[in-house]
């Protein structure tokens, strides 16, 4: 796409060849990915590289010194090779109950495919393979964080993945991720990877497909691309889904007719609404109610976080003409109300932390580049708290054994429910955001009917950092 100006002097985009990245054929693309990590390494300076390697490695060390002594049952990684083997053995995927606490299998068939590899190593292996492939794919949600946010410069982000992805394993829901050996990692890289390539590309949504197909929440992903006029890369998102379907009917016709008619309405399965480990909006609303049925009001008020969160996150993709990191405050907004509404989201599921924590520190170092005759304290608190809050353990502090998670004082309530609490203010700060932006460029704030950011605001990216630049300060 290049620029063009229209009668009234506004800058319009119109087709143009595609970018030489696109053009060069698929080897070399490949190759030039593959390479990316080691020149960005060579590119990166050597002293403060050396010690935020330092620092990370300590980090690990010290978590693998507690991981020792607190003990790690990683009991999700036992249930996903009992589905791997169910499906290799030809045995009742969902009859199965596994570990100490009986615990069902909850994916969708197509999942349960994936994991049969498993089946093919000893727990002990797994254990060690799964934790190393867990920090690797942090130090990968880490790089693609910052590629959606464009920020650090390039040569900086190495020293930045380091630091997450030995710094991250703190973070409760990454510790939690590693504790119980889950998936969340692999997906949110999956769903990161995919929003963070150009919508020119054909394939565009087929990760998104896949990790929906794996684990049904990343479907709003699908509706986000929509909603923003991505709709080629909505409906590949929707196609790969039903392929993933078909080809788990295909492969285990009983599962699949029994998941998708029975067993994906049990919540039972899952586990309790009102305990504390789950860090939803219907969570929040049962133990605010002392019950384990919140009912409709718990369903009201998911629906309402849902219809808010996509319109902010679309009101702000749509808004990247005014406002630097449009797209990154887009997919946050849509991340963060993906794990609201649903109706169980267990603390490891907001790996989205991690994101969420990289565009804030983002806008708190932008706000630190202003002369200081008009930089105003504002994102670095709101940085702050909201890291505080990801590494706190909150929930895990307030009396939640037995049936105790029913019966919370009002006092204890807010640290039971620290990440809704987050969540839902992140998106207020969203749509404060945006407003303020498109109010300072004189700016409509409900955009035209039809109207589109121009084709380099949907591309993260240095080049269009320092497009924005006037704007940020």
């Amino acid at each position: 796409m290049t620029a063009v100006q229209d009668e009234r002097g506004t800058a319009q985009a119109v087709p143009g060849p595609p970018p030489a990245h696109l053009r060069a054929p698929a080897s070399a693309r490949l190759a030039a990915g593959l390479s990316a990590p080691v020149r960005a390494l060579r590119e990166a300076p050597r002293r403060p590289l050396l010690t935020v390697s330092a620092v990370a490695l300590l980090s690990l060390l010290t978590y693998a010194v507690v991981r020792h002594f607190v003990g790690t049952s990683m009991v999700d990684m036992i249930v996903y090779r009992a589905e791997g083997a169910a499906v290799a053995n030809g045995t009742d995927l969902y009859g199965l109950r596994v570990t100490e606490w009986n615990l069902p299998a909850t994916y969708p068939p197509f999942a349960a495919m994936l994991f049969v590899p498993t089946t093919w190593f000893a727990i002990g292996f797994l254990r060690v393979a799964i934790t190393l492939g867990n920090v690797a794919l942090l130090g990968l949600l880490a790089h693609l964080s910052f590629k959606l946010v464009g920020w650090p410069r390039r040569d900086l982000r190495p020293l930045g993945v380091i630091l997450v992805a030995g710094g991250g394993v703190w973070l409760e829901p990454v510790f939690t991720t590693l504790r119980y050996g889950q998936i969340n990692l692999a997906l949110a890289c999956l769903i990161l990877w995919d929003l963070t390539r150009s919508d020119a590309r054909l394939s565009k949504g087929i990760a998104i497909g896949i990790a929906a197909g794996i684990k049904l929440t990343p479907g709003l992903f699908a509706v986000y691309l929509l909603i923003t006029g991505r709709v080629r890369a909505a409906f590949v998102a929707g196609a790969t889904f039903l392929g993933t379907f078909l080809l788990g009917a295909a492969v285990l016709p009983d599962a699949t007719w029994g998941f998708w008619t029975k067993y994906l309405y049990d919540s039972s399965r899952v586990g309790k609404t009102e305990i504390v480990d789950n860090q939803s909006v219907r969570g929040a609303v049962a133990r605010v109610l002392h019950s384990a049925d919140p009912g409709t009001l718990a369903t009201i008020a998911g629906a309402l976080v849902a219809v808010a969160g996509l319109a902010v996150a679309a009101w702000t993709h749509r808004s990247a003409r005014w406002t630097p990191r449009a797209e990154a405050w887009g997919v946050c907004c849509a991340a963060v109300t993906a794990v609201l509404i649903s109706p169980i989201s267990w603390t490891h599921h907001w790996v989205w932390c991690v994101p969420v924590v990289v565009l804030l520190a983002a806008e708190a170092a932008h706000e630190r580049s202003r002369p200081v005759a008009v930089r105003r304290l504002r994102w670095r608190p709101i940085f702050g708290a909201t890291l505080i809050a990801f590494f706190s353990f909150s929930m895990w502090l307030v009396p939640h054994k037995g049936d105790l998670d029913l019966h919370l004082s009002p006092p204890a309530q807010v640290p039971a429910a620290v990440y809704p609490l987050v969540g839902i203010c992140f998106l207020l700060v969203a749509a404060l955001r945006t407003r303020a932006r498109r109010l300072a460029a004189g700016a409509p704030l409900v955009p035209l009917p039809g109207q589109r950011p121009a084709d380099d605001t949907e591309r993260p990216g240095p080049a269009r950092e320092r497009q924005q630049a006037p704007a940020a300060r």
